[in-house]
């Protein structure tokens, strides 16, 4: 059974979703979670709730990872292949950072572009697969794609 690389930041299966804690006071969402107090300046909550992101936003900004991040990255190949990364402006005002889907790279997204979370594989190791989210992006009315 595949696992998540980080448990509680995701859930797994045909619609997966980002894991957010939303203040119980202000209703605003935080991702990653959070506890203890209410990250909002203008709010004094100190409790929250698990509450799931929406699946779809849009491309904020995007880059290519073309060195490899230092320990304890651990390497999705051997050698160190670069990756895509986009940070995604979901409907709930928050901007997700995570990798962008296997297949995809820089020259297939730009700014403003619709995206959706899916969960792949990041490794396989002794234990099986360890999960991690990316952001796919949605083909547009017309794409041969």
């Amino acid at each position: 059974m595949a696992k998540p690389v980080v448990e509680g930041w995701f859930t797994q299966g045909d619609q997966p979703a980002l894991i957010a804690s939303k203040c119980t006071t202000c209703e605003s969402p935080f991702f990653p979670k959070t506890q203890g107090f209410c990250r909002n300046p203008a709010c004094d909550g100190d409790e929250f709730v698990d509450t799931e992101l929406s699946r779809f936003g849009k491309v904020w900004s995007y880059t290519d990872a073309q060195y490899q991040p230092p320990e304890p990255y651990i390497p999705a190949s051997d050698p160190y292949v670069p990756f895509a990364l986009a940070a995604v402006e979901l409907p709930e005002g928050l901007v997700v950072l995570g990798q962008v889907a296997d297949g995809f790279g820089v020259n297939d997204i730009k700014v403003g572009d619709e995206v959706e979370l899916v969960v792949e594989t990041l490794y396989t190791d002794e234990e099986g697969d360890h999960t991690t989210w990316r952001w796919k992006p949605v083909a547009k009315a017309g794409d041969q794609s």
